[in-house]
């Protein structure tokens, strides 16, 4: 369907149930009743959504599409430190505040096609996520300083800022849109999934399943939202988060009728968004989402 010939319904209201973070990409993420909704994604207590990467010896991410017990590296935010445990390891607590510009060591790592620098974390903090991991492995920090843009193909010529995410600030799904899917998994005799197999931001309730494909806007406060590409799924939802352990991939079931041509038959669930107007806003969990449904 071509969005840009939609025409508008009245607004409707829409319900937040439940925001996530992600500090370190490709790691667990955090439950949160409340955060800041900003141009470049969601913040906690001054931790940004994907702030953090996981990197192999030659600099490129890692993620749990090769290493899915990335999933049981869970954080937790402290007062000045992000603290951190995964099974069979101390906890490792990584301070929040910057590190001095001309002592902080960099390096130059690269996302996808892209070419970024960062801070280099300490050897103590490599030691620890390799052995968490089983590969080695360093953990960057997204330097202040560095500019990264989404693309504008999708976003109607806006190149919106963003950290260590695959490609956009924010991804935004829908309970019904869960629950479709699950009725057709267990139609297929297989077990229903929880939301976080998905690893979306923001959930909201109250709308029908798949309508956050046709949203034109979501208004948070004085803050605007537009959800512009639905999002391309790889195997990381079949990765049960509680034990890092693969199972039977969902894609297969939802290949029949979650394929977008306009992405090549990539099988989409939720839909990545920018930040259009506003920012900085207080977001909570239950607080009403105005809705905006092009048809």
């Amino acid at each position: 369907m071509n969005r840009q010939r939609l025409r508008h319904c009245p607004w409707r209201m829409a319900i937040l149930s439940e925001i996530t973070l992600y500090p370190i990409k490709s790691c667990a993420g955090i439950a949160l009743r409340e955060a800041v909704l900003t141009d470049c994604g969601l913040m906690s207590e001054h931790v940004y959504d994907r702030e953090w990467m996981v990197v192999d010896a030659e600099g490129r991410f890692l993620t749990q599409r090769e290493y899915p017990r990335m999933a049981l590296i869970v954080p937790a935010i402290k007062a000045a430190t992000l603290a951190l445990r995964a099974p069979g390891m101390l906890p490792l607590e990584i301070e929040l505040g910057l590190p001095h510009p001309q002592q902080a060591p960099m390096l130059e790592v690269s996302l996808w096609d892209e070419a970024v620098r960062a801070y280099d974390c300490d050897e103590v903090t490599a030691t620890w996520f390799s052995n968490a991991i089983g590969t080695p492995c360093r953990l960057v920090r997204f330097h202040p300083d560095v500019v990264r843009t989404t693309g504008t193909s999708w976003t109607g010529g806006i190149a919106a800022p963003t950290l260590f995410s695959d490609g956009y600030p924010l991804l935004v799904a829908s309970v019904a849109s869960l629950g479709d899917v699950n009725e057709k998994l267990r139609t297929a005799g297989r077990a229903a999934l929880p939301m976080n197999r998905f690893r979306p931001n923001l959930v909201l309730d109250g709308i029908g399943a798949f309508e956050e494909d046709y949203a034109d806007a979501l208004q948070f406060g004085a803050t605007t939202l537009k959800p512009v590409k639905p999002c391309p799924r790889c195997p990381i939802p079949s990765v049960d988060q509680a034990t890092g352990v693969p199972g039977p991939d969902p894609l297969d079931v939802m290949r029949a009728y979650r394929a977008k041509p306009e992405l090549d038959g990539a099988i989409c669930f939720g839909m990545n968004a920018i930040v259009t107007r506003g920012g900085d806003e207080r977001i909570v969990v239950g607080q009403e989402v105005g809705f905006d449904l092009a048809f």
